[in-house]
C-alpha cells in the first residue's frame, strides 16, 4: 500500500498535512516546490515526463493542491482554479449546454447570482431560485428533463440557511440532475458533502482553505470519474487555472485548516452569546443556535457550526452601516475565512448585485467573519461599535 493510499484512511489533520505530495525523492523536501515554469522538456516527441507538458494543462504544485483537497473532501479528483467563480463557470460549461436549467439558492452569494443571471443566462442557461432549506420547494423548482444541476450553499451567504444535503441529493438524483454543494462557509473540516450524496463540491479557496487573506482561488472536487473527465477537459480548454504560487499558498493554508476552524468556531460561539444579550441587536443568525430553523440538520451534517455570524441591528440600515464603520479589531472588508476578523454590510457590499431581486438581503443585516484573535477583544470591539 502506497503512502497516499494509507492516508485515505487517516484522520483529517493527517490528510491535510500529508495528502497530495510525498517528500521530494532527490532532496527530501517535505513541502512541494513552487514550479514556476510554463513548459517542460519532453523525452522525445510526445514523451511526457510525469504527464507534464504545459502548465495550463498541469503543474506539479497545482497537482499537489488538487490531490490534497480531493483527499480532504474524500472525492475522486480535485481541480484548482484562479478563483471560486472561475471554478463555477468551468463546472457549468462542463456539465450544461444552452437550453438547460439550474436550480440555485434563493439567497445565493451575489457573485454566483450574477454569474447565472448575467453571464450564463446570455449563453442560454436558465435558472430558478429556491430556498435550500425547503426540499419540497427545490423539488418543485426542478424541470424534469431540463434541470441539469441543483446548486446549493449550506450554510448560505449571508443568511446562513441550512440545506439537508442528503435529502437534496435524493431529490436531484430522482430528476436525473447532479447536486453541487458550495462548501465554502463550512470548509472541508466541518462538512464533507460528497459523503452525504453530493456529486460536486465547490470552494472559493480564497476563504477558509487559504485562510490568510493572501491568495485568490477556487476548487472543485468530484466523486464520479466521468464527471471528472468532463471537468478536466474544460479546465484545460478554458484555462482559468490556479498558478503555482497561488496553489502553493492555498496548500500551505490547508495544512492548518483543522486547528484554525476550531478557533473560528470557538470565537464565533462567544460572539454569538454576546450579541444575543445586546439590546441593539434585533436578531442573531447562527446555525449553532437551537432557535435556528436549520439547527438540527446542521448538527447532523456538520462537525461544528462555523465562524460566520450574521445579525440584524435595531435602527435599520443606517445603524447597521454605523456598526460596520465603527469597529477597530474587526476590519471593514469583503471576503471571509481569514485569520483576521472581518465585518461587512451585505446589502451595500458583497450582495449589491441582488438588490431589487427576490434574493435581496435585509438592509439592517451585518455579516461577521469571526477570526482567530482573542475573543475578549472581538467582543469589546463589537460592544463599542454597537454602543
Amino acid at each position: 500500500m502506497s503512502e497516499q493510499q494509507h492516508l485515505a484512511k487517516a484522520g483529517f489533520e493527517t490528510r491535510a498535512i500529508h495528502a497530495g505530495y510525498e517528500p521530494d525523492p532527490t532532496t527530501g523536501a517535505v513541502i512541494p516546490p513552487i514550479y514556476a515554469t510554463s513548459t517542460y522538456k519532453q523525452d522525445g516527441v510526445g514523451g511526457l515526463r510525469g504527464g507534464y507538458e504545459y502548465s495550463r494543462s498541469a503543474n506539479p504544485t497545482r497537482t499537489a493542491l488538487e490531490g490534497n483537497i480531493a483527499a480532504l473532501e474524500q472525492g475522486e479528483r480535485g481541480f484548482a482554479f484562479a478563483s471560486g467563480l472561475a471554478a463555477e463557470d468551468t463546472l457549468v460549461r462542463s456539465l450544461c449546454t444552452p437550453g438547460d436549467h439550474v436550480v440555485i439558492p434563493d439567497d445565493a452569494y451575489g457573485g454566483t447570482y450574477r454569474l447565472f443571471d448575467k453571464v450564463e443566462k446570455a449563453w442560454g442557461l436558465e435558472h430558478s431560485p429556491a430556498p435550500v432549506s425547503d426540499v419540497d420547494a427545490v423539488r418543485a423548482a426542478i424541470r424534469p428533463g431540463q434541470t441539469r444541476l441543483v446548486w446549493v450553499e449550506t450554510p448560505t451567504n449571508p443568511m446562513l440557511t441550512i440545506g439537508d444535503i442528503e435529502a437534496l441529493a435524493a431529490v436531484a438524483h430522482e430528476a436525473g440532475a447532479l447536486l453541487v454543494v458550495d462548501n465554502t462557509f463550512a470548509s472541508p473540516y466541518l462538512q464533507q458533502p460528497l459523503i452525504l450524496g453530493a456529486d460536486v463540491v465547490l470552494h472559493s479557496t480564497t476563504k477558509y482553505c487559504g485562510g490568510h487573506s493572501d491568495v485568490v482561488g477556487g476548487a472543485l472536487v468530484v466523486r464520479d470519474l466521468e464527471v471528472a473527465d468532463k471537468v478536466a477537459f474544460h479546465q484545460n480548454a478554458i484555462g482559468a487555472v490556479a498558478g503555482p504560487f497561488d496553489a502553493w499558498l492555498t496548500l500551505r493554508g490547508l495544512k492548518t485548516l483543522g486547528v484554525r476552524m476550531d478557533r473560528h468556531c470557538d470565537n464565533a460561539e462567544k460572539v454569538v452569546d454576546f450579541l444575543l444579550d445586546h439590546p441593539k441587536v434585533e436578531q442573531v443568525v447562527y446555525p449553532g443556535l437551537e432557535s435556528h430553523p436549520g439547527h438540527d440538520v446542521a448538527a447532523k451534517q456538520m462537525k461544528r457550526f462555523g465562524g460566520m455570524v450574521s445579525f440584524r441591528v435595531t435602527g435599520g440600515e443606517q445603524a447597521a452601516l454605523a456598526v460596520c464603520e465603527g469597529t477597530e479589531v474587526f476590519t471593514l472588508g469583503e471576503s471571509l475565512g481569514g485569520v483576521e476578523s472581518l465585518i461587512e454590510h451585505p446589502g451595500r457590499m458583497t450582495h449589491a448585485s441582488v438588490a431589487g431581486t427576490d434574493l435581496e438581503v435585509p438592509a439592517d443585516l451585518v455579516r461577521l467573519s469571526v477570526g482567530i484573535e482573542t475573543a475578549d477583544d472581538l467582543i469589546a470591539d463589537l460592544d463599542r461599535a454597537l454602543g
